[in-house]
């Protein structure tokens, strides 16, 4: 087995990148997140889900990410294991593409959100926080007119509501509150918690799972939680996968 050298840039052995502290897959080759994600457990759903549709999701989550600068693939990473737990809970196809592009988009109305309070790297005032509060209605407005995402648009305006009702932007609570939406909730704690932040340090999965246990009825749906907990060795393996962010350019130039 090949050890992890986090020091190396090597060249992923899916896609060609080069990438520093790649993710050692299956034991055997390097490879970036991005292919980790797209051919671990996500492979045959990802295949489904080739459409222009989905690469057109895809790039505009892209931008988003790099946008934020240091959420690194974070939409990628959400939108693949919410699709993980939504399918304990159905197999209609229709149902999980709006699941995956409704958790993939959940941002997309931080485009709205001015630099200031978007790369604000300390702590947001008060009508900061006013107005990053927008971003899901401004969401919802960005998509309104997508006809293959209607599904998908609820999720994102109601991505940020809490099973007890205490979210925003509308208080919805308990099953008021798209099931997609719910389930994206525990998954986008556990990205969160567990990514390094400008002014924080990464946490441990266990401290997430502490987190989102603690949760269960307040900002969690409980039947929710259950799943996560059921599918925690997928779930550790997400936060094993994550890499630092991949340089761009062909092997051996100079990024």
């Amino acid at each position: 087995m090949i050890e992890p050298k986090p020091a190396d840039s090597v060249q992923c052995a899916g896609c060609g990148m080069i990438i520093v502290t790649p993710c050692l897959y299956n034991g055997q080759v390097w490879c970036s997140e991005r292919c980790a994600l797209r051919d671990k457990e996500f492979g045959q759903i990802h295949d489904s889900l080739k459409t222009a549709h989905l690469s057109l999701a895809e790039s505009l989550s892209t931008a988003l990410d790099m946008r934020e600068k240091n959420t690194g693939m974070h939409s990628k990473r959400v939108a693949c294991h919410t699709l993980l737990l939504a399918q304990r809970f159905s197999f209609n196809d229709e149902w999980l593409h709006q699941v995956y592009w409704g958790a993939l988009l959940h941002d997309v109305g931080k485009i709205g959100i001015p630099d200031t309070v978007l790369l604000k790297e300390g702590a947001l005032s008060e009508e900061e926080w006013e107005v990053m509060r927008t971003h899901p209605e401004m969401g919802r407005n960005i998509l309104a007119d997508v006809p293959f995402l209607i599904e998908a648009t609820d999720i994102v305006f109601s991505h940020q509501e809490k099973y007890d009702g205490t979210g925003y932007p509308q208080g919805l609570s308990g099953e008021e509150i798209p099931l997609g939406a719910r389930l994206f909730a525990l998954v986008d704690t556990l990205d969160a918690i567990t990514s390094d932040r400008p002014y924080r340090m990464a946490g441990s999965f266990e401290q997430a799972q502490s987190e989102i246990i603690a949760g269960s009825g307040g900002q969690f749906d409980p039947s929710a939680v259950g799943v996560f907990m059921s599918l925690e060795r997928e779930l550790r393996e997400m936060v094993r996968l994550k890499c630092i962010q991949p340089h761009f350019h062909e092997q051996g130039e100079q990024s």
